[in-house]
């Protein structure tokens, strides 16, 4: 008789793109891959000093609240490490489910896509947005 081995998650890989960590979550993601996922990062930063986490969530049709909850974490554990951490790519279906479950996502920022979310973190100024759209700057 054979013993299975005990499974670990199937890790999601986190790239670095110079001081910027690029992960991508495609479909489901297990509770345990989320947790493994927050280990991850969170090594990823301390070794690299990286100054930036860019989560892609165009591929994540459902975010559950422990996901959200996941994330939010993600982000704090980053920022004590001075990296912030932006989201991309967020479905219209899940910008509401989060809504309805009252998850504010502290700490994150959001860009509707990789491209920029990268020009978020660079500080370029086409990625921000103004703070008064009907007024210039003198």
């Amino acid at each position: 008789m054979t013993v299975p081995w005990p499974s670990r998650p199937a890790q999601v890989p986190v790239l670095a793109l110079g001081d910027v960590l690029l992960v991508t979550l495609q479909g489901e993601l297990l509770d345990t891959a989320a947790e493994q996922l927050q280990q991850d990062i969170a090594q990823r930063v301390a070794r690299s000093g990286a100054t930036g986490v860019v989560i892609d969530i165009s591929g994540v049709d459902i975010v559950d609240s422990f996901l959200g909850r996941v994330l939010a974490e993600i982000a704090a554990n980053a920022r004590l490490m001075a990296a912030r951490t932006v989201l991309a790519g967020m479905r219209p279906a899940v910008a509401m489910t989060l809504v309805e479950l009252g998850l504010t996502l502290p700490g994150l920022a959001t860009a509707l896509d990789v491209e920029r979310a990268l020009e978020l973190l660079s500080g370029h100024p086409l990625a921000a947005v103004p703070s008064d759209p009907g007024k210039e700057d003198t």
